[in-house]
């Protein structure tokens, strides 16, 4: 590649969560004497929002950035993640826990759950649980972040963040500003593209101004107005993930924030809640063809810990993925690439993903379709394997309303199917490339939603049932007293970051 070549400018469409993660993490990889990087965004369009909660993977993209941990959980009213609460969602009643980290720690010859399988089969009643300190400290109401004097059991902990979606977009703003990224106020018009071939040449604004760039970062929302410019098409998942619809509305913060989020099946979808600092996320994902906006509101409105805090926002989407994330000289973000429901926290992961293999395979002015076309197989793995772990908490399910009678006998995809058969049939998890969830998110949804094997790993029969007996029992003390030493989750926010300690933080509108 000559310097001729090199992709001197960077247009992105759209601010919000996705357009400002890629204006910090792009103005991050280049000088501004290096490439001019242009968002464009206006005060009038709104963003969607919702995407509150995230997974233990956004560590790395803020370390990536230089972001101060407790800097960044205060100015977004943030608390911390140790995983989700599943409440009714096997059957009314029922209710299992998905923590971040892992279970217990290796030994004999096979994984951990295999040995913790084997000592059901000689009389342990104790649950997976007990095995996860993430698990211990989460019920415990408890939070604490590893340092070097930690107790080797720290290795298993994993957490993340609850955050104000709209003061995450504005912290990134400033630093994407500091670090020479030109915002520019206005409504996108017409996308202009080439006629020789088809590329994206520029974006027309309403008041007439145009601007050009090498490359396009589409971060429009569900409009995805260059994308769609571009005649890229999408395929839907709705077969499998039939929610079309969600409510979202803030309330109250009545108690401390619980250090995990929680998600409650409800008539014909599920409800989240997402502690914050100053107030509590909530929403109601629903199936339009099962049941009622009214009904849907009513649902959502009467299960609320505090007072609403602002008007319910009805949201409208189709689960799926563009078919190429990457067509062209345009690369799409966040919703505008496609949408996976919020069950697992992975909207903002999802955006984090495209920025990072964006970097990994950037590209010059000649836009070799290699690149693109490896892109794009590494998006298409991710969604899937997101999809596959989605639908089987639809699948998988006890309850006797229609709508889930529907999602129980509905057929699945074959790579979900071959995962759940193997494991019915010895405990053992199909481990795919590229897979976002990792056995330990297996296990704890599998058995969370009634999948149990049948048989265990004989492998694990080689440690003698004494010294097994002894190992999970040193486990369990281990991990029970560190969760009791911890401070609590509020203790822990009063200490390190708590925004009531500084200035209010009031959201910036984005668009």
């Amino acid at each position: 590649m000559s310097a001729d070549d090199r992709i001197r400018s960077i247009l992105i469409a759209g601010g919000g969560t996705a357009g400002w993660m890629a204006a910090a993490a792009l103005s991050t990889a280049f000088r501004p004497d290096q490439c001019r990087i242009v968002l464009v965004e206006s005060d009038e369009i709104g963003t969607i929002g919702v995407g509150e909660a995230t997974i233990p993977p956004i560590q790395l993209f803020n370390k990536i950035l230089g972001v101060d941990e407790h800097e960044f959980v205060r100015a977004t009213q943030g608390t911390f993640k140790l995983g989700i609460e599943f409440v009714d969602w096997l059957r009314p009643g029922e209710r299992y826990f998905h923590p971040f980290g892992r279970y217990g720690d290796d030994f004999g010859l096979t994984p951990f759950h295999q040995q913790w399988l084997r000592a059901r089969t000689l009389g342990s009643t104790t649950p997976l649980d007990a095995y996860s300190l993430t698990h211990q400290a989460a019920y415990r109401g408890r939070f604490e972040i590893a340092t070097p004097q930690s107790p080797p059991v720290f290795s298993t902990f994993s957490y993340a963040y609850h955050f104000d979606a709209s003061l995450y977009a504005r912290y990134l703003r400033a630093r994407a500003e500091a670090r020479g990224v030109v915002r520019v106020e206005g409504k996108i018009a017409e996308v202009v593209l080439r006629p020789e071939d088809g590329f994206v040449d520029r974006l027309t604004l309403a008041d007439g101004r145009s601007i050009e760039a090498d490359l396009f970062i589409d971060c429009t929302g569900f409009r995805g107005l260059i994308t769609e410019a571009l005649d890229t098409g999408y395929e839907a998942w709705t077969h499998w993930l039939p929610c079309d619809r969600a409510i979202a509305v803030p309330c109250a913060r009545v108690e401390d924030p619980t250090p995990f989020t929680r998600s409650t099946a409800r008539k014909a979808g599920w409800q989240w809640r997402i502690p914050l600092q100053h107030r509590t996320g909530n929403g109601h994902v629903y199936c339009s063809g099962a049941i009622s906006d009214d009904e849907a509101h009513a649902i959502l409105m009467a299960n609320l810990d505090g007072a609403p805090e602002a008007d319910p926002r009805p949201l409208r989407f189709t689960t799926g993925r563009r078919r190429r994330a990457w067509n062209r000289n345009c690369i799409a973000l966040g919703l505008a690439s496609g949408f996976l429901e919020p069950l697992e926290s992975t909207s903002i992961h999802l955006i984090q993903t495209g920025i990072s293999k964006l970097l990994s395979w950037f590209p010059d002015r000649n836009f070799d379709p290699l690149l693109a076309a490896e892109y794009n197989r590494l998006v298409d793995a991710e969604m899937e394997s997101i999809r596959d772990f989605l639908v089987l908490h639809y699948q998988a399910n006890q309850r006797d309303e229609p709508f889930w009678r529907q999602c129980a006998a509905m057929p699945i995809p074959d790579t979900l199917a071959a995962k759940m058969e193997m494991f019915r049939a010895n405990g053992r998890l199909i481990e795919r490339q590229y897979e976002l969830f990792h056995p330990p998110s297996w296990l704890a949804v599998l058995m969370g939603q009634g999948v149990w094997p049948a048989a265990h790993d004989p492998l694990a029969d080689t440690v003698a049932p004494q010294e097994l007996a002894a190992i999970l029992g040193g486990m369990r003390q281990v991990i029970a007293q560190t969760a009791d030493r911890m401070p609590t989750h509020q203790q822990y926010i009063d200490r390190f970051c708590s925004a009531a300690a500084g200035q209010p933080i009031k959201a910036a509108s984005a668009g």
